[in-house]
Protein backbone atom coordinates (compact mmCIF):
# COMPACT_ATOMS: atom_id res chain seq x y z
CA UNK A 1 0.00 0.00 0.00
CA UNK A 2 1.12 3.37 -0.94
CA UNK A 3 1.47 5.94 1.89
CA UNK A 4 -0.69 8.66 -0.16
CA UNK A 5 -3.31 6.49 -0.16
CA UNK A 6 -3.82 6.47 3.74
CA UNK A 7 -6.37 8.83 4.99
CA UNK A 8 -5.17 12.66 6.12
CA UNK A 9 -6.24 14.30 9.49
CA UNK A 10 -7.89 17.67 9.10
CA UNK A 11 -4.69 20.14 10.43
CA UNK A 12 -6.11 23.14 9.47
CA UNK A 13 -8.61 23.27 13.00
CA UNK A 14 -5.20 22.78 15.28
CA UNK A 15 -2.80 24.87 13.17
CA UNK A 16 -4.30 27.35 11.95
CA UNK A 17 -6.55 28.18 14.88
CA UNK A 18 -5.61 26.41 18.36
CA UNK A 19 -1.99 26.52 18.17
CA UNK A 20 -1.92 30.02 17.45
CA UNK A 21 -4.44 31.08 19.72
CA UNK A 22 -2.31 29.56 22.54
CA UNK A 23 1.09 30.54 21.31
CA UNK A 24 -0.70 34.26 21.77
CA UNK A 25 -1.82 33.23 25.00
CA UNK A 26 1.43 32.31 26.23
CA UNK A 27 3.64 34.71 24.91
CA UNK A 28 1.76 37.63 26.65
CA UNK A 29 1.21 36.09 29.34
CA UNK A 30 4.69 34.37 30.03
CA UNK A 31 6.03 37.52 28.66
CA UNK A 32 4.68 39.85 31.58
CA UNK A 33 5.40 37.10 34.03
CA UNK A 34 9.06 36.19 32.91
CA UNK A 35 9.93 39.64 32.99
CA UNK A 36 8.73 40.32 36.09
CA UNK A 37 10.04 37.55 37.84
CA UNK A 38 13.31 38.39 36.44
CA UNK A 39 13.80 42.18 37.17
CA UNK A 40 12.15 41.48 40.75
CA UNK A 41 15.30 38.60 41.08
CA UNK A 42 17.90 41.09 39.60
CA UNK A 43 16.57 43.90 42.14
CA UNK A 44 17.83 41.78 44.99
CA UNK A 45 20.88 40.43 43.12
CA UNK A 46 22.67 40.83 46.40
CA UNK A 47 20.26 38.45 47.91
CA UNK A 48 20.90 36.37 44.61
CA UNK A 49 22.24 32.83 46.45
CA UNK A 50 22.22 29.29 45.74
CA UNK A 51 18.59 28.26 44.68
CA UNK A 52 17.93 31.33 42.92
CA UNK A 53 20.33 31.19 40.65
CA UNK A 54 18.55 27.83 39.31
CA UNK A 55 15.17 29.58 39.14
CA UNK A 56 16.85 32.83 37.15
CA UNK A 57 18.21 30.31 34.80
CA UNK A 58 15.22 28.71 34.43
CA UNK A 59 13.58 32.22 33.30
CA UNK A 60 16.23 32.96 30.64
CA UNK A 61 15.48 29.08 28.98
CA UNK A 62 11.63 30.74 28.95
CA UNK A 63 12.79 33.76 27.54
CA UNK A 64 14.60 32.18 24.60
CA UNK A 65 11.70 30.49 23.49
CA UNK A 66 9.04 32.87 24.01
CA UNK A 67 10.90 35.34 21.92
CA UNK A 68 10.42 32.37 19.00
CA UNK A 69 7.02 32.70 19.26
CA UNK A 70 5.84 35.68 17.07
CA UNK A 71 7.78 33.63 14.16
CA UNK A 72 5.51 30.54 15.06
CA UNK A 73 2.40 32.13 15.59
CA UNK A 74 3.23 34.34 12.12
CA UNK A 75 3.83 30.80 10.41
CA UNK A 76 0.67 28.89 11.77
CA UNK A 77 -1.83 31.54 10.94
CA UNK A 78 -0.54 32.23 7.35
CA UNK A 79 -1.16 28.47 6.95
CA UNK A 80 1.99 26.92 7.53
CA UNK A 81 4.35 28.75 5.51
CA UNK A 82 7.62 30.06 6.52
CA UNK A 83 8.93 33.43 5.43
CA UNK A 84 12.01 33.40 7.79
CA UNK A 85 14.73 31.44 6.00
CA UNK A 86 15.51 27.57 6.49
CA UNK A 87 18.59 28.73 8.86
CA UNK A 88 15.95 30.29 11.20
CA UNK A 89 13.79 27.38 11.79
CA UNK A 90 16.28 25.27 12.88
CA UNK A 91 17.31 28.26 15.42
CA UNK A 92 13.57 28.51 16.33
CA UNK A 93 13.00 24.64 16.39
CA UNK A 94 16.45 24.39 18.87
CA UNK A 95 15.23 27.29 20.76
CA UNK A 96 12.26 25.07 21.71
CA UNK A 97 14.35 22.17 22.68
CA UNK A 98 16.58 23.90 24.72
CA UNK A 99 13.28 25.73 26.91
CA UNK A 100 11.65 22.34 26.94
CA UNK A 101 15.17 20.53 28.30
CA UNK A 102 16.51 23.33 29.70
CA UNK A 103 13.35 24.04 31.91
CA UNK A 104 12.98 20.12 32.93
CA UNK A 105 16.73 20.53 33.64
CA UNK A 106 16.75 23.55 36.39
CA UNK A 107 13.32 21.90 37.59
CA UNK A 108 15.22 18.59 38.37
CA UNK A 109 18.39 20.71 39.83
CA UNK A 110 15.66 22.55 41.68
CA UNK A 111 13.68 19.58 43.52
CA UNK A 112 17.28 17.93 44.16
CA UNK A 113 18.26 21.17 46.32
CA UNK A 114 15.08 21.08 47.99
CA UNK A 115 15.65 17.38 48.86
CA UNK A 116 19.51 18.12 50.46
CA UNK A 117 18.49 21.58 52.19
CA UNK A 118 15.46 19.43 53.77
CA UNK A 119 15.92 16.03 54.17
CA UNK A 120 19.39 16.03 54.85
CA UNK A 121 19.92 19.69 56.28
CA UNK A 122 22.79 18.97 58.68
CA UNK A 123 24.85 16.91 55.98
CA UNK A 124 24.96 19.83 53.21
CA UNK A 125 24.92 22.99 55.23
CA UNK A 126 26.87 25.52 54.19
CA UNK A 127 27.82 23.43 51.27
CA UNK A 128 25.28 23.92 48.67
CA UNK A 129 27.12 27.33 47.73
CA UNK A 130 26.48 30.10 45.20
CA UNK A 131 28.90 28.54 43.24
CA UNK A 132 27.46 24.89 43.38
CA UNK A 133 24.83 26.24 41.67
CA UNK A 134 26.42 28.34 39.07
CA UNK A 135 28.40 25.17 38.21
CA UNK A 136 25.25 23.34 37.70
CA UNK A 137 23.36 25.67 35.69
CA UNK A 138 26.72 25.45 33.08
CA UNK A 139 25.99 21.75 33.63
CA UNK A 140 22.54 22.02 32.50
CA UNK A 141 22.97 24.41 29.48
CA UNK A 142 25.98 22.09 28.28
CA UNK A 143 23.81 19.11 28.07
CA UNK A 144 20.92 20.37 26.94
CA UNK A 145 22.81 21.93 23.77
CA UNK A 146 24.74 18.94 23.18
CA UNK A 147 21.28 17.03 23.06
CA UNK A 148 19.12 19.87 20.76
CA UNK A 149 22.19 20.02 17.84
CA UNK A 150 21.53 17.08 16.64
CA UNK A 151 17.70 18.32 16.25
CA UNK A 152 19.29 21.08 13.66
CA UNK A 153 20.94 18.35 11.48
CA UNK A 154 17.60 16.87 10.41
CA UNK A 155 15.68 18.56 7.54
CA UNK A 156 13.03 20.93 8.46
CA UNK A 157 11.00 20.85 4.94
CA UNK A 158 10.13 18.10 2.44
CA UNK A 159 11.95 18.55 -0.75
CA UNK A 160 8.35 19.56 -2.06
CA UNK A 161 7.44 22.26 0.31
CA UNK A 162 10.61 24.42 0.66
CA UNK A 163 8.07 26.42 2.88
CA UNK A 164 7.38 24.12 5.79
CA UNK A 165 8.91 24.34 8.92
CA UNK A 166 8.36 21.28 10.96
CA UNK A 167 9.22 20.64 14.34
CA UNK A 168 10.37 16.86 13.74
CA UNK A 169 11.33 16.24 9.57
CA UNK A 170 10.69 15.05 6.70
CA UNK A 171 8.88 11.50 6.03
CA UNK A 172 12.86 9.75 4.66
CA UNK A 173 14.48 10.83 8.12
CA UNK A 174 11.77 9.97 10.51
CA UNK A 175 12.56 6.94 10.99
CA UNK A 176 16.02 7.85 12.49
CA UNK A 177 14.51 10.89 14.20
CA UNK A 178 12.09 8.68 16.15
CA UNK A 179 15.55 6.45 17.38
CA UNK A 180 16.75 10.16 18.26
CA UNK A 181 13.66 11.17 20.06
CA UNK A 182 13.09 7.74 21.80
CA UNK A 183 17.08 8.21 23.15
CA UNK A 184 16.39 11.57 24.83
CA UNK A 185 12.79 11.31 25.86
CA UNK A 186 14.22 8.63 27.69
CA UNK A 187 17.50 10.66 29.13
CA UNK A 188 15.98 14.10 28.62
CA UNK A 189 12.63 13.36 30.35
CA UNK A 190 12.34 10.24 31.92
CA UNK A 191 15.32 10.47 33.77
CA UNK A 192 14.60 13.78 35.67
CA UNK A 193 10.96 12.94 35.90
CA UNK A 194 11.99 9.72 38.25
CA UNK A 195 14.34 11.82 39.87
CA UNK A 196 11.71 14.81 40.95
CA UNK A 197 9.42 12.21 42.15
CA UNK A 198 11.49 10.47 43.93
CA UNK A 199 12.78 13.63 45.37
CA UNK A 200 9.57 14.63 46.32
CA UNK A 201 8.55 11.95 47.70
CA UNK A 202 10.64 11.88 50.04
CA UNK A 203 10.56 15.30 51.01
CA UNK A 204 6.48 15.62 51.32
CA UNK A 205 7.01 12.25 54.13
CA UNK A 206 9.41 14.34 55.82
CA UNK A 207 7.81 17.44 55.95
CA UNK A 208 4.28 15.56 57.10
CA UNK A 209 6.63 13.50 59.84
CA UNK A 210 8.27 16.98 60.94
CA UNK A 211 7.12 18.52 64.41
CA UNK A 212 9.34 21.52 64.30
CA UNK A 213 8.44 23.08 60.67
CA UNK A 214 6.29 25.77 60.49
CA UNK A 215 2.93 25.49 58.98
CA UNK A 216 3.82 28.32 56.61
CA UNK A 217 6.90 26.21 55.39
CA UNK A 218 5.38 23.46 55.37
CA UNK A 219 2.79 24.51 52.29
CA UNK A 220 5.82 26.76 50.95
CA UNK A 221 7.19 23.27 50.07
CA UNK A 222 4.13 21.32 49.06
CA UNK A 223 3.01 23.71 46.63
CA UNK A 224 5.86 23.53 44.83
CA UNK A 225 5.84 20.03 44.98
CA UNK A 226 2.26 20.42 43.51
CA UNK A 227 3.56 22.65 40.57
CA UNK A 228 6.66 20.58 39.39
CA UNK A 229 4.62 17.25 39.49
CA UNK A 230 1.86 19.34 37.12
CA UNK A 231 4.34 20.62 34.94
CA UNK A 232 5.78 17.29 34.59
CA UNK A 233 2.76 15.12 34.04
CA UNK A 234 0.57 17.97 32.48
CA UNK A 235 2.85 19.82 30.26
CA UNK A 236 5.97 17.46 29.67
CA UNK A 237 4.75 13.72 29.73
CA UNK A 238 1.82 13.89 27.14
CA UNK A 239 3.85 15.83 24.86
CA UNK A 240 6.66 12.90 24.79
CA UNK A 241 4.26 10.29 24.35
CA UNK A 242 2.36 11.41 21.66
CA UNK A 243 4.92 12.79 19.64
CA UNK A 244 6.91 9.73 19.27
CA UNK A 245 3.94 8.16 18.75
CA UNK A 246 3.09 10.43 15.63
CA UNK A 247 6.70 9.86 15.05
CA UNK A 248 5.72 5.91 14.84
CA UNK A 249 2.96 6.44 12.76
CA UNK A 250 4.36 8.22 10.01
CA UNK A 251 7.25 5.54 10.30
CA UNK A 252 4.40 3.03 9.21
CA UNK A 253 3.09 5.40 6.53
CA UNK A 254 6.84 4.52 5.04
CA UNK A 255 6.32 1.34 5.07
CA UNK A 256 3.07 1.25 3.27
CA UNK A 257 1.28 0.79 6.50
CA UNK A 258 -2.16 2.86 7.62
CA UNK A 259 -2.53 3.03 11.06
CA UNK A 260 -6.33 2.96 11.93
CA UNK A 261 -5.26 5.40 14.98
CA UNK A 262 -3.55 7.79 13.48
CA UNK A 263 -5.87 10.27 13.52
CA UNK A 264 -6.71 10.38 17.29
CA UNK A 265 -2.90 9.99 18.02
CA UNK A 266 -2.69 13.65 15.82
CA UNK A 267 -5.20 15.03 18.06
CA UNK A 268 -3.74 14.25 21.14
CA UNK A 269 -0.06 15.28 19.70
CA UNK A 270 -1.20 18.89 18.76
CA UNK A 271 -3.49 19.09 22.12
CA UNK A 272 -0.20 18.38 23.75
CA UNK A 273 2.10 20.69 21.55
CA UNK A 274 -0.25 23.40 22.84
CA UNK A 275 0.13 22.36 26.51
CA UNK A 276 3.82 22.23 26.51
CA UNK A 277 3.91 25.32 25.48
CA UNK A 278 2.22 26.72 28.42
CA UNK A 279 5.09 25.87 30.77
CA UNK A 280 6.93 29.21 29.62
CA UNK A 281 3.93 30.55 31.63
CA UNK A 282 3.74 28.94 34.76
CA UNK A 283 7.55 28.29 35.33
CA UNK A 284 7.20 31.81 36.78
CA UNK A 285 5.05 30.72 39.63
CA UNK A 286 7.86 28.63 40.74
CA UNK A 287 9.30 32.08 41.73
CA UNK A 288 6.94 32.75 43.77
CA UNK A 289 7.48 29.41 45.96
CA UNK A 290 11.18 29.78 46.16
CA UNK A 291 11.10 33.64 47.06
CA UNK A 292 9.50 34.94 49.68
CA UNK A 293 10.25 38.42 48.84
CA UNK A 294 8.23 38.33 45.47
CA UNK A 295 5.34 36.00 46.80
CA UNK A 296 4.72 39.06 49.09
CA UNK A 297 5.45 41.67 46.48
CA UNK A 298 2.90 40.19 43.97
CA UNK A 299 0.41 39.99 46.51
CA UNK A 300 0.62 44.26 47.28
CA UNK A 301 0.65 44.36 43.71
CA UNK A 302 -2.62 42.70 43.05
CA UNK A 303 -4.08 44.66 45.96
CA UNK A 304 -2.92 48.06 44.70
CA UNK A 305 -4.76 46.78 41.14
CA UNK A 306 -7.92 45.86 42.73
CA UNK A 307 -7.86 49.31 44.96
CA UNK A 308 -7.35 51.23 41.90
CA UNK A 309 -9.97 49.30 40.02
CA UNK A 310 -12.38 49.77 43.11
CA UNK A 311 -11.70 53.83 43.05
CA UNK A 312 -12.01 53.99 39.03
CA UNK A 313 -15.36 52.21 39.65
CA UNK A 314 -16.61 54.47 43.19
CA UNK A 315 -15.14 57.65 40.77
CA UNK A 316 -17.23 56.39 37.81
CA UNK A 317 -20.34 55.95 39.84
CA UNK A 318 -20.22 59.14 41.63
CA UNK A 319 -19.70 61.45 38.19
CA UNK A 320 -22.91 59.57 36.69
CA UNK A 321 -26.38 62.24 37.49
CA UNK A 322 -29.12 60.75 39.10
CA UNK A 323 -32.49 61.47 38.34
CA UNK A 324 -34.39 63.49 41.28
CA UNK A 325 -38.11 62.76 39.70
CA UNK A 326 -39.82 61.11 36.83
CA UNK A 327 -39.53 64.01 34.55
CA UNK A 328 -36.03 64.14 34.64
CA UNK A 329 -35.95 60.30 34.28
CA UNK A 330 -37.72 60.31 31.12
CA UNK A 331 -36.00 61.93 28.20
CA UNK A 332 -38.03 64.28 25.79
CA UNK A 333 -39.21 62.71 22.72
Amino acid sequence: MNNTHCPQPDKKLFEQTVLPSLYILVFVVGLVLNVWGMKSLLHNWKKLWSINILVLNLGLADMLYLLTLPFLIAYYLTGSKWMFGDGFCKVTRFCFKLNLYGSIGFLTCISVYRYLAIVHPMKVKGRLTSTQCVVSSVMVWIFVSVQSIPDTLFPKHSENETEQCYDTTDLKNVEKYLHYSLSWTFIGFFIPFVITVGCYGHVTLVVCRSNTMKKERKQQVLKLMVLLLFLFSFCYAPYHVFKNLTLYSRVQFTRGVCPSWDSEVFIAHQASRGLVSLNSAINPLVYLNVNKHMSVQLKQLLHQGSQSFRRLFESRSSSTPVPQNEEEAVSPL
